[in-house]
């Protein structure tokens, strides 16, 4: 059984006792790929090597299966890791750079054969089975470390930021590998990134971190779509969320409407309804809106008169299909807006936008949760 269990477990450090993981608490079902993500020093490379065994944990428990595994040493605990500088053997071959560890485990040399032979058929590196590492390139050296890890079959793969010295298209290629490699195994794997494009894509479940604590574990959709925080929505999905702060105010007919003082927008019912809840009326909120939700186009204009702003356009990027366009709308920021290359924008040029306010998510200004969640 590859479940993880995390029962409030915390990391302390120093004589201060500061805080690198503090309650976190997460089941990790067997078989599943989970992801945690966030910037820098966040605690997720941390929690891993706890998991790992690599460090120490200062309270709670962790269990690997059925067993309590908080004082068993790494060799014990039934899991195999994959860091991010690979941690190959120079001197030995890929052949022996893969046999190792069954090799300590004193394997009969047949079955050790088999299985790396095995191996490597599965990461398709049967060819380079007699090279030296430093005859490799990086995605067929990242390739190795995980024939290292999968040759072992254990119940729980652990990956710290695997991908990180690859360049674009060799990430691109190795994230594909290792989704394949998971669907095919069906083990459990836990996976640590800075990258959010690696968590939205490879997780089945993503656990968003920032200064030691869980901000929100769920689903890449329900994580982009619905995020707990105004951390958590800035920091998924790219480009980033804009962010625009206002007033709730009672229009006409009890409805609601987000006020700033050079525009407002009409709040559609399901919102309203729970601004009206949470007792949001005549309070300052932020409202977020994704660039894909804001539209250019006439009939957008037409089917929501009362959800347009103008705003002039101060920078534009081409990213291939999409272009995003960068505007002034009177706000702190530039409010980005996703539209397709075909569209003759010219930068300080003025442009009326139309936000589907369906898809506005409404944050508490103080405590920054989502009010919606």
């Amino acid at each position: 059984m590859g479940r993880i269990l995390l029962n409030h477990v915390e990391k302390r450090f120093g004589k201060e006792r500061i805080y690198a993981v503090k309650d976190f608490h997460l089941e990790i079902e067997d078989g599943e790929f989970l992801v945690m993500v966030g910037p820098s020093g966040c605690g997720k490379s941390t929690t891993l090597r706890m998991i790992a065994g690599l460090e120490d944990i200062t309270s709670g428990e962790l269990y690997i299966g059925d067993r309590l595994v908080n004082h068993l040493p790494p060799k014990d605990r039934d899991i195999a890791m994959v860091f991010q500088n690979y941690a190959l053997y120079p001197n030995m071959s890929v052949y022996e750079n893969i046999a190792f560890g069954l090799r300590l485990r004193k394997m009969p040399k047949h079955e050790i054969d088999l299985a790396v032979k095995k191996t490597s058929r599965i990461l398709e590196i049967e060819p380079y089975l007699e090279r030296k590492p430093k005859q490799l390139s990086g995605g067929q050296r990242q390739r190795v470390a995980l024939g290292r890890a999968i040759v072992r079959n254990p119940q729980v793969f652990l990956m710290d930021e695997p991908l990180s010295n690859l360049d674009a298209k060799l990430r691109v290629q190795m994230r594909t590998e290792i989704i394949r490699l998971h669907k095919q195994l069906g083990v459990t794997m836990v996976y640590v990134t800075h990258d959010q494009v690696e968590a939205m894509t490879m997780g089945n479940r993503i656990v968003v971190m920032d200064k030691g604590v869980i901000q929100q574990a769920d689903t890449p959709k329900a994580i982009y779509n619905n995020p707990r925080n105004m951390f958590v929505a800035g920091f998924i999905g790219t480009p980033p969320i804009n962010f625009l702060e206002g007033k709730i105010m009672e229009g006409e007919n009890g409805s609601l409407e987000f006020h700033t003082n050079r525009y407002y927008l009409r709040i559609p019912a399901p919102q309203a309804a729970m601004l009206k809840e949470k007792k949001k009326v005549n309070r300052t909120v932020i409202l977020g809106i994704r660039c894909e939700n804001i539209h250019l186009d006439a009939a957008a204009r037409q089917a929501h008169p009362h959800s347009q702003i103008t705003g002039i356009q101060k920078l534009h990027e081409l990213m291939g299909a999409d272009m995003y366009l960068y505007l002034d709308i009177g706000a702190p920021n530039l409010l980005i807006v996703r539209t397709n290359d075909s569209h003759p924008y010219e930068d300080n040029g003025k442009l009326t936008l139309t936000l589907d306010m369906r898809k506005a998510i409404f944050f508490d200004k103080d405590t920054t949760e989502n009010l919606m969640y």
